[in-house]
């Protein structure tokens, strides 16, 4: 027990005879707390006086230098990456008007911006393309010749191994529809029928697996270190490791977007990638009300070959990101999207809040919480700048 709990004595009270006049400007003395301020009505309801403090944990918080010895949580370049949009057919960078500070990029600033990364000591680079045609299928996906894959390029030319170069694996930037996967037609059950399908509108999950397949590998032969499926279709990690295995690329890693919810919060991206979705994307990726769900997901893309799994969004699902960091052996990415990163500017912009003293805690806060590394739209500047950080 604590001196404090051990005592018997009985508590001293506030009384008026023992209170000198206040002085303006003075602390009242710690050892008379007759001199409070609020001594009057302490005395008129009788209040004991308090007993000092035994446990002071303030000791630890006085000096910067104190803190920084202390903390618990530090955020490095290392672990941040950086997802960054590369788009056809543009003569110069493109700013994206839901994201200030984030834009489109040619090959040309792309090739600067990785460059950046790596010397400010980014640890990776998530690249998506954003293509002049799209079709049904989602064919330049794929394509040796399309700007992803000439991007992927580009960087590791650039960069070499110095940054990790990783790329989205997913058709929703590259179909006419806006879909991550192949969409069921009508008369898809069979045209033999004579009937619609009753499924007709959904997207297909086994059939759009071998698509994810010739995405990865494309991406492999172009130069990523690691692809990052996002689709959420079951089983995509195991198809993706396969095909990478059968073409000679077993060392390409895959961070697997695996507790992806189907959020308001990709709101800015939509813009980013110029996307032609209607409708929205619940029947696949995750239901915001459930919290099991997104270990059962992580789990079973661990158990396929997952070398990193990812928890999407990252500030609105820090319990899920908690209990996956908790539970899975192997390193956990969270990522910070462009409606988090939207809110902060826009806020930012209209002196609402300290943009800078926000974008250290938001990102600290998804650390703190467990991940391993940070995909967040402000890496390069975190990594520049030590006051984010």
């Amino acid at each position: 027990m604590s001196k404090q709990t051990e005592s018997t004595e009985q508590p001293r009270l506030f009384s008026r005879a023992g209170r000198p006049g206040a002085t303006v400007g003075a602390l009242p003395e710690a050892s008379d707390p007759t001199t409070s301020p609020a001594a009057d009505l302490l005395v008129g309801r009788g209040v004991p006086v308090p007993a000092a403090p035994v446990v002071r944990p303030r000791r630890l918080r006085r000096t910067p230098a104190l803190r920084d010895l202390v903390a618990q949580t530090r955020v490095a370049p290392a672990q941040l990456i950086a997802p960054v949009f590369v788009r056809e057919g543009i003569s110069g960078p493109v700013p994206i008007g839901a994201m200030p500070g984030v834009v489109q990029h040619t090959l040309d600033s792309l090739r600067r911006e990785a460059a950046a990364c790596a010397d400010a000591g980014v640890g990776a680079i998530d690249l998506f393309g954003v293509p002049v045609a799209r079709d049904e299928v989602g064919s330049r996906a794929w394509a040796a010749d399309g700007i992803l894959n000439r991007g992927i390029a580009a960087v590791r030319e650039e960069v070499g191994d110095a940054l990790v170069v990783c790329a989205d694996t997913c058709l929703d930037e590259f179909t006419s529809h806006g879909h991550c996967g192949l969409v069921r037609p009508e008369g898809a059950g069979g045209a033999d029928s004579g009937r619609s399908d009753p499924r007709a509108g959904e997207v297909d999950n086994d059939s759009t697996l071998a698509l994810y397949q010739a995405m990865a590998v494309s991406q492999a032969e172009a130069g990523a270190h690691m692809v990052s499926p996002s689709g959420m279709m079951d089983g995509q990690v195991a198809a993706i490791r396969t095909a990478l295995d059968a073409t000679g690329h077993d060392d390409v890693a895959i961070l697997a977007y695996s507790a992806k919810y189907a959020s308001a919060y990709f709101g800015p991206f939509r813009e980013a990638v110029g996307s032609t979705l209607t409708g929205d994307r619940r029947a696949y990726q995750q239901d915001p009300a459930n919290r099991r769900e997104g270990m059962r997901e992580v789990m079973l893309d661990v158990a396929e070959g997952a070398d990193i799994v990812m928890v999407k969004p990252a500030g609105p699902y820090l319990d899920v990101l908690a209990d996956v960091a908790a539970a899975s052996p192997v390193p956990v990415a969270a990522y910070q999207v462009s409606g988090e990163y939207a809110m902060v500017e826009a806020a930012a912009q209209r002196g609402w809040i300290d943009r800078e003293r926000v974008i250290a805690e938001s990102v600290l806060g998804i650390v703190r919480a467990g991940a391993d590394m940070v995909l967040t739209y402000w890496a390069r500047e975190i990594a520049e700048n030590p006051a984010l950080r």
